[in-house]
């Protein structure tokens, strides 16, 4: 007779944590201002049309964006904060790399020989790739501050 192994459950980590606290509504409710107010100021100084902003966001509609702008945001989905905080990370490390202020700032728009970009610049891959494409160019700036 085969006795039933035992795993020991796995100790969360502080991702794990902090993950579960975007999933609880009223944290969510508490980060959506500051995190809508952070994203907004990024999206001005990367210099992105409403189109990129909505791609960033996951395809949110024109209308919500300018209702977001006009400073009705609302709780925002564990989805939208996700993908905020990747893009705060992304602007976080690429003012971290670069010295210069504004080629930081550039840097999504500019072409880039990475095969990770095939050619296009970072923003059409944290655009077009969805969520995945923004961990991508999260995790490819976070590698190269190592």
């Amino acid at each position: 007779m085969e006795t039933a192994r035992h795993t020991p459950a796995r100790r969360p980590r502080a991702s794990d944590s902090e993950a579960l606290r975007r999933e609880d509504p009223r944290e969510r409710e508490r980060l959506s201002g500051p995190a809508m107010r952070a994203f907004l100021s990024l999206i001005e100084r990367w210099s992105l049309s409403i189109a990129e902003a909505q791609g960033l966001l996951g395809w949110v509609s024109e209308s919500t964006i300018h209702k977001y702008k006009s400073g009705k945001v609302g709780t925002l989905s564990y989805d939208s904060l996700t993908r905020i905080s990747l893009c705060l990370g992304i602007f976080k490390a690429l003012h971290t790399f670069f010295a210069e202020p504004r080629l930081a700032d550039q840097w999504v728009k500019l072409p880039n020989s990475n095969a990770l970009f095939g050619g296009g610049t970072p923003l059409e891959l944290m655009v077009h790739g969805g969520i995945d494409g923004l961990y991508q160019v999260r995790r490819l700036l976070e590698a190269r501050l190592q």
